[in-house]
């Protein structure tokens, strides 16, 4: 259904990111349309910003959250394609972008939403101009700390969600456990799997324009990425 077509439904989707700052795993969006009064049901369940939230609860909370929400929508983008994407448009504001359209889209395709809410990572035009190229034309608002709508909440709850799980399937693909964020600890783990697997091994499991990338080939005695 296409806005315009029918009436739009009461309420807003709500879009935000996770595995943006992480050097390991993906990059995964969510949108979540959040229906008007729904707010203190997402209080009851103790959705709030995932990054105020710990890892079990924020998998707890988004089950609960797929279970009585059906109008959302997780877009992961797995290191292989990142990588792809940023070779194409070396801009992580587009490559967000895109991402926030393409879930914002999925969410659009199940419920006539007006309005969609963002956190402010970049030109809102980025965003606008990817869904206006899919026909979808929303009332969009970026917003510093966007995370404080209850909807951007919910939706940083699911993408916080999926992320742990495909970075844990990914540390349980390559034999090593990959670490979150960009830490001492996160360089450590991927010299070691440099020296063991080679430096191709990064493009699968990481964020290699990272200048972390630079740091790890060093220390695992290596030049540079094939």
């Amino acid at each position: 259904m296409t806005p315009g077509l029918f009436p739009a439904e009461p309420g807003r989707i709500g879009s935000d990111e996770s595995g943006k700052g992480d050097f390991f795993g993906p990059l995964v969006v969510a949108a979540f349309f959040l229906p008007e009064g729904q707010e203190a049901v997402l209080r009851e369940l103790g959705v709030k910003d995932s990054k105020r939230t710990s890892d079990a609860r924020c998998r707890e909370i988004a089950r609960e959250l797929k279970r009585g929400f059906p109008c959302h929508s997780v877009v992961a983008i797995g290191p292989e394609k990142y990588n792809e994407l940023w070779g194409k448009l070396r801009n992580l504001n587009r490559l967000l972008a895109w991402g926030h359209a393409r879930a914002i889209e999925n969410v659009l395709e199940r419920v006539p939403a007006a309005k969609a809410v963002t956190d402010q990572f970049g030109d809102e035009r980025f965003v606008r101009n990817a869904l206006l190229k899919k026909g979808r034309e929303i009332e969009l608002a970026q917003m510093p700390r966007a995370e404080e709508d209850a909807a951007v909440a919910a939706a940083s709850i699911l993408a916080r969600a999926e992320f742990l799980s495909r970075l844990r399937f990914l540390s349980e693909e390559v034999g090593v456990e990959l670490p979150k964020g960009a830490s001492d600890r996160v360089e450590a783990a991927a010299a070691k799997l440099v020296r063991e697997k080679g430096p191709d091994i990064l493009a699968k499991v990481a964020k290699t324009h990272f200048k972390t990338t630079v740091r790890v080939l060093a220390a695992a005695g290596v030049a540079r990425l094939a």
